[in-house]
């Protein structure tokens, strides 16, 4: 299917955002069921499948000279992928949706400061200026001007929004003018790989928590918000995220797509306050706007780098 109109562009992509928002409640309440790595071999596992027919109805091909190359970079950009879901995910069990969601937006103003220490990226001053109030929220959102120490899953989060601004670095540093879906489909198979590992090796059974009635997999089926947020984030928040980059993003202006992306995190606080009562406070709330400004003046105001809608690093894993 190609996109002509840039209205219905615009509004594919909203809808993008939306899913990714909202994703965050749903991994949140199925990540209290199910162990995280288990979840996210089964979610990426998945999720690659259903790019297959993308990929075969795109009819995208991979040149030889192209094939050493994804064999060599995709499992590096699905372990920055797979430490970034880890964390997002496995956060989600210790902070609130609301945090997490803010808090993951963190990756788009730290992307020029790890292109910076990485490769000596030039930093325009509004950046540093995105960067100052992205810093600024994160205080406000997690202490609320208190002595309050971050918790374990505001740590966690953070540390998933550097994985996703790594991914995005060596991604714009190694990948130049890759097949997007193939790249795609072999990363989400690392991270899948890589999750089955954790899984294996670590300390909670595979199935179920330490602590918690047994279960075995097929008895997962009898958990509807599990195979539902399963199916939302792999589907919804990767396939159709994908396509619709593919077929949307070259008809959309820089400043429409870095507003697209900072609903983001707006739609998963609203989500969370709807369905789980969650409330930021004066002071998150005002945190909570710093980082949304900090993402749209990061965006706008590198000139140097056009805002793209990026599907593996923003859907929540919640992406």
């Amino acid at each position: 299917m190609i996109i002509r109109s840039s209205r219905l562009a615009f509004i594919l992509v909203f809808l993008i955002s939306l899913i990714w928002g909202t994703e965050f409640v749903l991994i949140d309440l199925a990540v209290a069921e199910l162990p995280t790595h288990t979840f996210n071999a089964i979610r990426f596992a998945l999720a690659a499948l259903s790019l297959l027919p993308l990929l075969y109805f795109s009819k995208e091909k991979v040149r030889p000279d192209q094939l050493k190359k994804l064999l060599l970079t995709a499992p590096v950009l699905g372990a920055m992928l797979f430490i970034g879901f880890y964390a997002q995910t496995e956060g989600l069990r210790f902070t609130s949706v609301s945090n997490a969601g803010f808090i993951t937006a963190l990756s788009v103003p730290l992307v020029p400061v790890l292109g910076l220490l990485l490769f000596r990226q030039k930093v325009r001053l509004m950046v540093w200026l995105g960067v100052s109030l992205a810093t600024l929220g994160l205080y406000l959102l997690t202490m609320g001007g208190s002595a309050y120490v971050y918790n374990k899953g505001d740590l966690l989060v953070l540390i998933c929004a550097f994985g996703f601004a790594a991914h995005i670095v060596l991604t714009g540093h190694w990948v130049g003018n890759m097949p997007v879906i193939t790249l795609s489909i072999i990363q989400l198979l690392a991270v899948a790989l890589y999750s089955v590992i954790g899984a294996a090796m670590g300390d909670h059974p595979i199935f179920y928590y330490a602590g918690t009635p047994p279960i075995t997999g097929w008895e997962l089926f009898s958990k509807p918000i599990v195979i539902f947020s399963v199916v939302v984030a792999s589907t919804l928040g990767t396939a159709y995220a994908v396509w619709a980059q593919s077929a949307c993003q070259t008809l959309l202006p820089s400043h429409k797509i870095a507003l697209v992306f900072a609903l983001e995190p707006i739609f998963a606080h609203i989500t969370a306050w709807v369905v789980l009562s969650e409330h930021l406070g004066v002071m998150g709330a005002v945190g909570a706007a710093c980082i949304v400004a900090a993402m749209v003046i990061s965006e706008l105001g590198d000139k140097s780098h056009k805002p793209e809608i990026r599907a593996l690093d923003q859907t929540a894993a919640p992406h």
